[in-house]
C-alpha cells in the first residue's frame, strides 16, 4: 500500500452550473471530515464559504476566466480582486488559449499581472493552461510561460475540455517546470488508482469532485 496522505493532496471540488449554498455546505463539512486540503467552488459562493470556514485548516479555491479562459484581462484582474476582497486563499486563473494560439505574447503579459495582483495579496496562483487542447511542445511552451510570469502551480484542466488530467501530461509539465512551481491535476480523476497515479508522476496537487470516493477507496486499501 503507498504510505500516501492522499486528503493531504486533495482540492474537494465542484463548479457545477447548478451549485447552491447546500453544497457550500457540505464541501466544508466533508472537507473538515476527511482533513482534505482545500475545496474549490464558483466565485460566487466564496465570501459565504469563507465564513463557513471559519478558523478551520481548509484552504478556499476558487476559479477565474473560467471555463474558458479569454475573457479580457481587466476582466479578469476585477474579478480577482473581488474574491480576493470576499476571502479566497488561491486563485485558478484560465488560461488564454486562444491568444495563445494566435501567436500573441499576451498571456504571459496576463498571468505576470494576474501573479502580481496574487503575491501583492499574499495569495496563491494557479494557472489552468488545458491540456486537451494542447500537444506536448505546446504544453511545455506554456508551462514555461506559467513559470516564467511568476505562478505557483500549474493546472492541467478545468474538467470542461474533451479530456482532463493525463498522467503523461504530468510527466511532461514536471520536466520543463522548476521545482519551486507546483503542478496540480484536475479533470476526471475519479479513482485512488488514478490519483496515484498522478502524484507519482509528479503532481502536488489533485483537484477532484470525488474526493469522498477516493477517501472511501484510500480506507479500504488500508485495512485491507
Amino acid at each position: 500500500m503507498d504510505d500516501i496522505k492522499i486528503n493531504r493532496f486533495i482540492e474537494h471540488t465542484k463548479l457545477s452550473p447548478t451549485f447552491t449554498d447546500n453544497d457550500v455546505y457540505s464541501l466544508v463539512e466533508e472537507a473538515a471530515e476527511n482533513e482534505f486540503l482545500g475545496i474549490c467552488l464558483p466565485p460566487f459562493w466564496v465570501k459565504k464559504a469563507k465564513r463557513e470556514i471559519g478558523d478551520q485548516d481548509i484552504q478556499l479555491v476558487s476559479v477565474v476566466g473560467f471555463p474558458l479562459g479569454y475573457q479580457m484581462t481587466e476582466t479578469k484582474i476585477e474579478e480577482m480582486k473581488k474574491m480576493i476582497d470576499d476571502g479566497v486563499d488561491e486563485i485558478d486563473l484560465v488560461f488564454n488559449i486562444s491568444s495563445f494560439k494566435a501567436g500573441m505574447i499576451w498571456p504571459k503579459i496576463e498571468i505576470a499581472k494576474c501573479a502580481s495582483l496574487a503575491h501583492d495579496n499574499f495569495k496563491i496562483l494557479k494557472v489552468i493552461i488545458e491540456t486537451a487542447y494542447l500537444n506536448e511542445d505546446e504544453i511545455r511552451t506554456v508551462s514555461k510561460i506559467c513559470a516564467d510570469a511568476g505562478v505557483d502551480f500549474v493546472k492541467t484542466s478545468t474538467g470542461f475540455a474533451p479530456s482532463g488530467a493525463q498522467t503523461n501530461d504530468i510527466i511532461t509539465m514536471r520536466d520543463c517546470l522548476p521545482s519551486n512551481v507546483g503542478i496540480k491535476a484536475s479533470g476526471g480523476i475519479s479513482s485512488y488508482e488514478e490519483a496515484i497515479k498522478m502524484i507519482k508522476a509528479g503532481a502536488d496537487r489533485i483537484g477532484t469532485s470525488k474526493g469522498i470516493k477516493i477517501m472511501e477507496e484510500y480506507k479500504k486499501g488500508t485495512k485491507a
